[in-house]
C-alpha cells in the first residue's frame, strides 16, 4: 500500500499530518492501544465506539457497531473519508453467546459490504485471534496454512468474521487479518486470566488484613501470550505495508512461545510485593479448557510485517500491576495521569 494522502485534522492543538485511521472498538483493551500508538505517531485518529473514551486519543466518535447497519457503516466511511480503518472490535467469551455472533459475525460482514462500496481506497486491518485455530497438539506451533478448527462459541465466530475479511479481499477489497495470541500487559480486562489476577492483587494491597490468597481455575495450560502495545505496533505495520504482501492474508501476532501460566500468575504474585497463597479451583466437571497448548509461528509476521514482539513479558505484568494499582486508578479518574 503506497503512503496515503496526508491528513489536516488538529486534535488537542496538535496538527496532525499522517493518515486518517479509524479504530472500531477503540475503549476496548486492543483498541485503546491502537489509538494510543496511531496518535503518537501523527495519524488522525477516529475512535469508534458506543461510548467514547473519557481520555480520547483522537477524535471520539459515538457509533454502536451491533446495531449498525450496512448502509450506516457505507454513509460513515463516506462521511469521514478515512485511509486505514482498524476493526478492533468483537465480543469475548464472557459474554452472551447471542453478542458474540453479532460482533464477531455479521457486524463485519456488514463493514466489508460497506467498505466495498467506498469509492476511495481503503485498508481493513481485521483484529482475529489464535482461538480460532481450535485445540493443538502439544509441542505443535499454530501456522496460518493449519486448518482451523474452532472448538467454542467465540473462536467460530471469530473465524466467520475472518473469513468475511477474506472473502471481501478476494473480491477486491484492500484486507489482511490478524490472528492474535493472548494479550496482556495494562489494562487487561479483568475477565481475562492475567487481569483477574492482578484486580484481585490490587484488592487485597487495599484492604490489610484481607487473607493473603488468590483464587483462580486450575492453571494447567501453557499458551502464548503477546504485550498488547506489541500487538498495536502490528496492527500498524500490518495498516501500512505493501498492499502486494498483506492483500488477503491471514498473520499471526504472538510471541511464539507457549508459557506455563501458572509460571506468570506466579511471577505477577511475586512482582506484586507480600506473599500471596494461589490456590486453583479445578473445574466442577472435572474438564480442562479446549486449548491447553498454544504457540504461534510468527515467521509471516517478521517476513511480511517487518515485525516482532519487543517486550519481555516481566514488562508486561509490571505494567498490568501498576496499571491497577489503586492509588494510581484513583489518580486516572482524577484526570491527574496521562492517558
Amino acid at each position: 500500500m503506497s503512503s496515503p494522502p496526508a491528513g489536516s485534522g488538529v486534535w488537542g492543538g496538535t496538527a496532525m499530518t499522517g493518515p486518517r485511521v479509524v479504530v472500531l472498538g477503540a475503549t476496548g483493551f486492543v483498541g485503546r492501544h491502537i489509538a494510543r500508538a496511531c496518535a503518537a505517531a501523527g495519524h488522525e485518529v477516529l475512535e469508534v465506539s458506543r461510548s467514547p473514551s473519557p481520555t480520547p486519543h483522537g477524535r471520539a466518535v459515538p457509533l454502536d457497531l451491533a446495531t449498525a447497519t450496512t448502509a450506516q457503516l457505507a454513509g460513515f466511511a463516506a462521511a469521514h473519508r478515512p485511509e486505514v480503518v482498524v476493526n478492533a472490535a468483537g465480543s469475548v467469551w464472557q459474554t452472551d453467546d447471542a453478542l458474540m455472533r453479532e460482533l464477531n459475525d455479521a457486524f463485519v460482514h456488514r463493514l466489508v459490504t460497506a467498505l466495498a462500496q467506498h469509492a476511495a481506497p481503503v485498508r481493513l486491518v481485521h483484529l482475529g485471534t489464535v482461538h480460532e485455530y481450535g485445540p493443538a497438539p502439544a509441542g505443535v506451533p499454530l501456522t496460518e496454512a493449519r486448518t482451523p478448527a474452532p472448538a467454542g462459541v467465540y473462536g467460530r465466530t471469530k473465524l466467520r468474521g475472518t473469513r468475511w475479511v477474506l472473502g471481501a479481499a478476494r473480491d477486491g477489497l484492500d484486507a489482511v487479518a490478524l490472528r492474535v495470541a493472548n494479550a496482556c500487559g495494562p489494562g487487561a480486562p479483568p475477565q481475562s486470566l492475567l487481569g483477574k489476577a492482578a484486580a484481585q492483587l490490587a484488592r487485597r494491597a487495599a484492604q490489610p488484613g484481607a487473607p493473603a490468597e488468590l483464587r483462580l481455575s486450575a492453571l494447567t495450560a501453557r499458551r502464548d501470550f503477546v504485550d498488547v502495545r506489541d500487538v498495536a505496533a502490528a496492527a500498524m505495520a500490518a495498516a501500512f505495508a505493501p498492499r502486494e504482501a498483506v492483500q488477503g492474508r491471514v498473520i499471526n501476532v504472538g510471541r511464539g512461545q507457549a508459557v506455563a501460566v501458572r509460571s506468570l500468575v506466579e511471577r505477577l504474585v511475586e512482582l506484586s510485593g507480600p506473599a500471596v497463597r494461589l490456590v486453583e479451583d479445578e473445574p466442577p466437571d472435572g474438564t480442562r479448557g479446549p486449548a491447553q497448548w498454544q504457540q504461534t509461528d510468527i515467521t509471516l509476521a517478521r517476513r511480511l510485517l517487518g515485525w516482532c514482539p519487543t517486550r519481555t513479558l516481566d514488562t508486561s505484568l509490571r505494567d498490568l500491576l501498576e496499571s491497577v494499582a489503586p492509588q494510581r486508578a484513583g489518580m486516572a479518574r482524577d484526570g491527574l495521569l496521562p492517558s
